[in-house]
């Protein structure tokens, strides 16, 4: 599927079963596979298949990289679906556990929110901010739902404006107000008769919708290759036709900054980074019936790697670690 793919030419079933194919595939990718198919059971409406997909990799035994984050989508369907009392016992074991990625707080506390738990809904999102922003000046970009979040719901409980409110106002970047688009009394003013009052109503769902888009589209990248410097340097020995491609390590970098400014310049959204290595590539090479010496393989090559959930999004914080591996903060390293 394609990321500008219209939602509703998406045929959610079989695309999750293909999803779930490339996961037995590349069982190293499953769970990135077996989320983004878990997504389309959902949005299918056949959530006991999502649930068993998260109970798949629960179960796993595999070392996951995100295993709140599987608990809370798992948490989320089974209320979806009248698992209630299952779905508190998840929540709560999420929020005792304290986890220090922001994705599976914000799942939790929406969840609650959407099921009109209020004040429990404000008290996990009070508890996340506390913990993953205590002393922090930049919040980073993977903190901002907790922030707005965490607005909504006060906004919708008459509570005064409070320092994190402020900073949720001041990362917020979209022309309509914070307050605005929170305003609990919005809903009546999609029943007005009166043209200005509806008209205004539109352009706030607009901001709200493209700030939805733009957090829903990043799990699927334009990506571009990485080679790190050891791969690199295996790649061009095992295959000298390549050391055209790639002239030097700074070379690659360098291009690789460039290339992805000029896509952000052009308006091309959802940009990320894939890391190659040669092992994976020569498989690649040999699932295509082509030699890895074959140049034109490898923007190949990095689609199907972020098609499988391999990619990093670009550009990093710039407070975060440089992409490129160097241990320097992007904006002392390639962000300069």
């Amino acid at each position: 599927m394609r990321p500008d793919t219209p939602a509703e030419n998406v045929d959610h079933i079989n695309e999750a079963a293909r999803l779930e194919r490339t996961a037995d595939r590349y069982p190293e990718d499953a769970e990135a596979l077996l989320l983004r198919a878990a997504a389309h059971r959902e949005l299918a409406g056949d959530r006991p298949a999502a649930t068993a997909l998260y109970d798949r990799l629960l179960t796993s035994g595999a070392d996951l990289d995100n295993p709140f984050l599987v608990r809370a989508l798992k948490a989320s369907n089974l209320w979806e679906y009248g698992h209630e009392a299952e779905a508190r016992a998840i929540i709560d074991g999420i929020r005792t556990a304290s986890p220090r990625d922001p994705a599976p707080w914000v799942i939790v506390a929406e969840a609650l929110e959407a099921h009109d738990e209020l004040e429990q809904a404000h008290e996990t999102f009070t508890e996340a901010v506390r913990l993953l922003l205590a002393g922090v000046s930049e919040p980073p970009r993977a903190t901002h739902p907790l922030l707005f979040g965490r607005h909504r719901v006060r906004r919708m409980l008459g509570a005064a404006h409070d320092e994190w409110d402020a900073l949720a106002d001041s990362v917020h970047r979209h022309p309509i107000g914070l307050d605005e688009l929170h305003d609990p009394k919005r809903v009546w003013s999609l029943g007005s008769e009166n043209p200005e009052e509806l008209e205004a109503e539109i352009l706030r769902l607009r901001a709200e919708l493209g700030a939805y888009r733009e957090a829903l589209s990043r799990p699927f990248p334009v990506a571009v290759l990485h080679w790190p410097a050891d791969e690199l340097a295996e790649l061009t020995e095992a295959y000298p036709d390549l050391a055209e491609e790639y002239p030097s390590y700074e070379a690659h970098l360098g291009t690789i900054e460039a290339a992805l400014r000029e896509l952000a310049a052009s308006g091309t959204p959802n940009l990320g980074i894939v890391r190659g290595t040669v092992p994976s590539y020569e498989a690649f090479a040999a699932s295509e019936l082509t030699s890895p010496s074959d140049a034109s393989l490898l923007p190949q090559y990095a689609t199907t790697l972020a098609a499988r959930g391999r990619a990093v999004a670009w550009p990093p914080e710039r407070s975060e670690a440089c992409w490129c591996g160097s241990g320097t903060a992007y904006g002392e390293c390639h962000g300069v």
